[in-house]
């Protein structure tokens, strides 16, 4: 006996339903597009491991595999979680709760397949997590003429990324102080000495250095040479940026519109 060939109600069932499943995956998309974009970019406290590639170029090299969190003897690097403002499956670490411990032979850098973390890092010394700023100056107990040089004794390089400044009492009934000053040149960024620092808020944080560092750009080039030694000036402007005194002076001179 032949089988019956479909009806048109069910005909009509299966274009519906498979409206409603391509509807439903584009959804799905467009919800996971905008949450990637609006996750590009890491939130303030969250750093990323050593050797870490610029953020767009990470983003797009690290494959989410955890390799480096599960090679990390101190349990320091987590994975983003759906719902984070962090790219889902990406390691960072939160300098406040543990800071990177500066393994010497960066066991999280050499588990990357895909050099994400760049391999080219083979001194820690030489990473660039973030950057440490002493970001409230009055919570500081050392600005205040209390002895206190946590961050100090807990940074892997101190004497290089961290020192003691002695500044003299300013007058009478006055305490000297013995501050802490971060050397950007040197700073790793690992975090360290937020994670010390005894105040209940810490008074010095680790954040991106692109957060924390200008530049100059390239048409304000440092002058290092011979005119500047004389008192000349240490920053050379390009042409489009330069402006003479007649210049100057049309300028001011001409009737606005």
């Amino acid at each position: 006996m032949p089988s019956e060939a479909p009806t048109s109600r069910q005909r009509r069932d299966f274009l519906t339903g498979l409206a409603k499943t391509a509807a439903s995956v584009g959804l799905i998309g467009l919800g996971l597009g905008l949450y990637s974009q609006r996750a590009s970019s890491l939130p303030a406290w969250a750093l990323r491991p050593p050797g870490a590639r610029p953020e767009d170029d990470f983003d797009g090299t690290c494959i989410r595999c955890g390799l480096c969190v599960r090679d990390c003897p101190f349990d320091m690097l987590h994975l983003a979680r759906l719902g984070q403002d962090i790219p889902t499956g990406t390691p960072y670490f939160i300098a406040r709760e543990a800071g990177c411990e500066m393994c010497e032979d960066i066991p999280c850098v050499k588990a990357c397949p895909t050099q994400a973390l760049d391999h080219s890092l083979t001194d820690i010394n030489d990473a660039d997590m973030g950057l440490a700023i002493v970001s409230d100056q009055q919570a500081c107990i050392a600005f205040h003429g209390l002895r206190c040089d946590v961050c100090f004794e807990i940074c892997p390089i101190r004497e290089e990324a961290i020192t003691l400044e002695y500044r003299p009492s300013a007058g009478a009934g006055g305490h000297d102080l013995v501050i802490p000053v971060v050397h950007p040149d040197r700073c790793t960024g690992c975090g360290k000495c937020e994670e010390a620092c005894i105040l209940e808020e810490a008074a010095i944080k680790v954040l991106p250095r692109h957060l924390l560092q200008g530049a100059l750009g390239a048409h304000y080039p440092l002058v290092w040479n011979a005119q500047q030694r004389e008192g000349g000036a240490s920053v050379a402007l390009d042409a489009a940026h330069r402006t003479t005194p007649a210049t100057a002076l049309r300028t001011l001179s001409s009737p606005t519109t």
